[in-house]
C-alpha cells in the first residue's frame, strides 16, 4: 500500500506524457489529412469572401494566398458575395491577386450573390472569372464626393453630349474619380482578355450583367453550377502568371477550405463603421466615469479597451477627422454643461456638434459603397449622451452639493444640550447619542451648544446665545 502510494506521482506523470504524444500523434493525423494524401502537398485552396472588401477581406486574402502558394500546382478560389467597399482594400487585394505566384479563381457564388462595385474590379482581376447562375455583377460607379446629404449633385454630361461640362471643382474632383477608376478597371481588362467597352460602361453608367450576360459579353470565362462544376472547367485551361503560360491542372487534388483566423474575423467586426462608432462612444464615457469616480476600475478598464479597439477600426476606415472632433467637442462640451451653469448653451452647443460630427466621420470618397454611421444610432447615441450628462451627472453633482447627513461631517454645526459638565469637560447629548465634549469655558447642565470640531470620539462644542434661531 505504501509503495503504491509512493509510485502514483510518477504513475500520474507518466499517464500525462502518454495523453500529450497521444494528442500530438492526433493533430499530426488531422493536419495530414487536411493537406490530403497528395504527395507533392498541391491542392485547391478555397476562401471566402462575404460583405464588404474591407481591411479584413484583403488580410483574409494575403492569408489564403500565403497557406496556397507554398505549392506549385495549388490554385486559390475566392468564392465572392459582395456590395463594395473600401478603395484602398479593393486595391490591396487586387495587388495581391496580380502579384499571386499561383492562379487565382474569382468565384461569384451561391445563386444569388453579387459582385457589385469592388467586387467587379475584383472579378476582372482574377486569373479566370466564374459566376454560379442567378448571379449578377457591375455598378462600379464610385460614391458622389462632397456636398451635403440629400442635395442635388452636378449633372455629368455624356461624351457624346454638347452640353457645357460644370467646371466647378466639385465636378472636376467627380470627373477626376470616375477617370481614375476606368482607367483602373480597362487596364485589368485589357490584362486579362476581357470586355473592354463594358468595363468602361460598368463605371460610367453603373450597368449591370447576369451569369449568362456576362458569359456573353466575354466578362468572365466560365459559368458553373457549384465548386466541382467550376473546377471541372477550368482543368486544363491556360493563364499566364508572370509572363509565363501556366496550365492549370485540378484532375485530383483535394480541396481546403481556408478558413477566417480570429484577428481577422476580429478585425472585420470592428472595422463596421456603426461598431467603430460604438466602441469609441464605450471607450469615452468609460474614461469619463472612471475620472469622475477613481478607483472604481470597471469603467475605466472597459473603455481603455474599448477606446483601443475603437483606434484600430478607425484606422482602416476612411476617416474625415475635422467630423472626429467635432464628435469629441461635442461629447467635452455636453459634459462641461454638467458642471457650468450655463442654462442649457454648452448643453444643445455639444448635442448639434455631436450630431454633425458624427454624420460626415466618414470620408465616402475613400469608398464605392455608402460607408456612414446609421442615423437611427447617431440619434440614439445622442439621446443617451444627452441623458447621461444632464440627468445622471447633473444629478450627482446635486447630490455633492446637499449637505452632509451622516457622518462627521453632519456633526459639525448640529447642536445639542449639556448632560452634565465639570471644569472644561463634560457630556452632551446630539441627535439621540451622548458624546464626550469639551469647551473653552465653563457649561451648565442643559445649557444649549454647538459641535465645531470632532477629535476622535470627543466633541469640541460651544455654547449658543439666547437670541441663535438654531438653539434647540
Amino acid at each position: 500500500m505504501g509503495h503504491a502510494l509512493k509510485d502514483r506521482p510518477y504513475i500520474l506523470l507518466e499517464r500525462c506524457w502518454l495523453v500529450c504524444l497521444v494528442l500530438a500523434l492526433s493533430c499530426a493525423a488531422m493536419l495530414t489529412v487536411a493537406r490530403g494524401a497528395d504527395p507533392n502537398g498541391d491542392a485547391v485552396y478555397v476562401t471566402d469572401i462575404k460583405g464588404a472588401i474591407g481591411v479584413a477581406a484583403a488580410r483574409q486574402v494575403a492569408g489564403a494566398l500565403a497557406e496556397a502558394g507554398r505549392d506549385q500546382r495549388s490554385l486559390l478560389v475566392i468564392r465572392l458575395d459582395t456590395p463594395g467597399g473600401l478603395i484602398t482594400a479593393m486595391r490591396d487585394t487586387i495587388q495581391l491577386i496580380l502579384a499571386s505566384p499561383i492562379p487565382v479563381i474569382v468565384y461569384v457564388a451561391p445563386s444569388g450573390a453579387r459582385a457589385a462595385s469592388a467586387g467587379t474590379f475584383i472579378v476582372y482581376a482574377a486569373h479566370v472569372a466564374a459566376m454560379s447562375p442567378g448571379t449578377n455583377l457591375g455598378a462600379a460607379t464610385p460614391v458622389e464626393i462632397g456636398g451635403l446629404p440629400g442635395l442635388p449633385r452636378p449633372r455629368e454630361p455624356k461624351p457624346d453630349s454638347k452640353e457645357t461640362p460644370d467646371i466647378s471643382s466639385e465636378a472636376a474632383a467627380r470627373r477626376k474619380a470616375i477617370n481614375d477608376t476606368v482607367a483602373l478597371l480597362r487596364s485589368l481588362a485589357q490584362m486579362r482578355g476581357r470586355n473592354v467597352e463594358w468595363a468602361e460602361k460598368a463605371v460610367r453608367e453603373a450597368a449591370t450583367l447576369t451569369a449568362e450576360e456576362a458569359l456573353r459579353e466575354g466578362v468572365i470565362d466560365i459559368v458553373a453550377r457549384d465548386l466541382n462544376d467550376l473546377l471541372a472547367r477550368v482543368d486544363g485551361r491556360t493563364v499566364m502568371i508572370g509572363g509565363v503560360d501556366h496550365k492549370i491542372e485540378t484532375a485530383g487534388l483535394p480541396i481546403i477550405v481556408v478558413e477566417t483566423d480570429w484577428r481577422t474575423r476580429l478585425l472585420g467586426i470592428i472595422s463596421d463603421p456603426n461598431v467603430a462608432f460604438i466602441l469609441l462612444l464605450i471607450g469615452i464615457y468609460g474614461i469619463i466615469f472612471e475620472l469622475w469616480s477613481p478607483g472604481t476600475l470597471v469603467p475605466g478598464v472597459i473603455g481603455v479597451i474599448c477606446l483601443i479597439l475603437a483606434l484600430m477600426a478607425l484606422a482602416t476606415l476612411p476617416i474625415q477627422y475635422g467630423a472626429l472632433a467635432l464628435v469629441l467637442l461635442g461629447i467635452a462640451l455636453m459634459v462641461a454643461e454638467a458642471f457650468t451653469p450655463s442654462f442649457g448653451i454648452l448643453g444643445v452647443g455639444g448635442l448639434i456638434a455631436f450630431i454633425a460630427g458624427s454624420i460626415f466621420l466618414f470620408d465616402p470618397a475613400g469608398a464605392d459603397i455608402d460607408i456612414a454611421v446609421s442615423l437611427p444610432l447617431i440619434i440614439a447615441a445622442a439621446a443617451t449622451s444627452a441623458a447621461l450628462v444632464f440627468f445622471v451627472i447633473g444629478a450627482a453633482l446635486k447630490a455633492r452639493s446637499r449637505p452632509a447627513m451622516t457622518g462627521t461631517e453632519e456633526l459639525i454645526g448640529s447642536t445639542g444640550r449639556v448632560i452634565d459638565w465639570r471644569g472644561l469637560t463634560g457630556r452632551i447629548r446630539v441627535h439621540g447619542e451622548i458624546w464626550a465634549a469639551r469647551a473653552d469655558c465653563t457649561l451648565n447642565p442643559d445649557e444649549a451648544v454647538r459641535v465645531v470640531l470632532r477629535d476622535g470620539l470627543m466633541l469640541v462644542v460651544k455654547p449658543l446665545s439666547k437670541g441663535d434661531s438654531n438653539a434647540v
